[in-house]
């Protein structure tokens, strides 16, 4: 197993939720964390800032952590995000596709704005976030592309209920299967990792079931965990890979999960494509 002493780690999509918990896990493992997202002022629907979560991170661990303001639909936006994270700490290690765009509405009730959102932040952002790193992935130690996304799964009941979102989170993943391919020359990994259970986010809260789905969901550390296992595996040997969170602690020695419960009286529901 790797060590994350003085590795850096680019996470997009960092200031909350999932991304900001993995920031949190891997800066107490001694990593210095750049953290990429849009909120740099606070927003009465959505928990915290880029600014507060650095912050946090900060305190969980060695305090080398780098608040970015980004949008990685946009090519200037991410050359600035990654030049501002090697400026800073003078390499990147791993990179976190965390950052992704959710509308579940059917096809007819999909409007032009909300299918361009999830496709240019889901699908060209991994793909450009993930180009405009490689180089100097190619110069780390153990370099990691992690993506949160889905295995791919082609029964037809994941693509007829919300068929715009399912081509972008299967684009993400489609991304993996060529980079890990592509990249293993280089001894770059490429994989991805989905929960078991729906996570509690502001995306499940303000946008999928509110408090009702939040109670039946875990917390976000349970993804953070198994990210903090995966992005210790050996680059050149961990590649291709769709991991699902449980399978990963399980496989680590974990057999209770219940801390990870919001509400441990309720039964979990599965995220999608499982």
């Amino acid at each position: 197993m790797e060590s994350f002493e003085n590795k850096t780690v680019l996470i997009t999509g960092g200031t909350r939720g999932i991304g900001k918990t993995i920031g949190l896990r891997l800066a107490a493992a001694g990593a210095n964390v750049a953290i990429a997202g849009k909120t740099a002022e606070p927003n009465p629907k959505l928990d915290g800032t880029i600014y507060t979560a650095s912050e946090e991170i900060a305190a969980a661990g060695n305090g080398n952590v780098l608040a970015i303001q980004g949008d990685i639909r946009f090519e200037e936006s991410i050359k600035d995000i990654v030049n501002q994270t090697v400026n800073k700490f003078g390499g990147i290690d791993i990179l976190v596709n965390n950052a992704s765009a959710i509308n579940l509405s059917p096809t007819e009730q999909t409007e032009p704005k909300r299918w361009d959102l999830m496709h240019d932040i889901n699908v060209r952002g991994t793909f450009f976030m993930s180009q405009a790193c490689i180089p100097y992935l190619k110069q780390a130690h153990n370099p990691h592309i992690l993506t949160l996304s889905p295995p791919l799964n082609l029964d037809p009941r994941w693509f007829a209920p919300h068929l715009a979102y399912t081509l972008s989170k299967y684009g993400m993943s489609m991304v993996v299967l060529g980079l890990a391919e592509e990249l293993k020359q280089y001894r770059i990994a490429s994989n991805a990792l989905w929960p078991r259970t729906t996570i509690a986010t502001a995306a499940v809260k303000n946008l999928l079931g509110g408090d009702f789905l939040i109670q039946r969901s875990r917390k976000p550390d349970i993804v953070a965990d198994a990210a903090f296992y995966v992005l210790q595996k050996p680059s050149f040997e961990t590649t291709g890979n769709f991991f699902i969170d449980e399978d990963v602690l399980q496989q680590e020695g974990t057999s209770d999960f219940t801390k990870y419960a919001i509400n441990p009286d309720q039964k979990l529901m599965n995220d999608l494509f499982l």
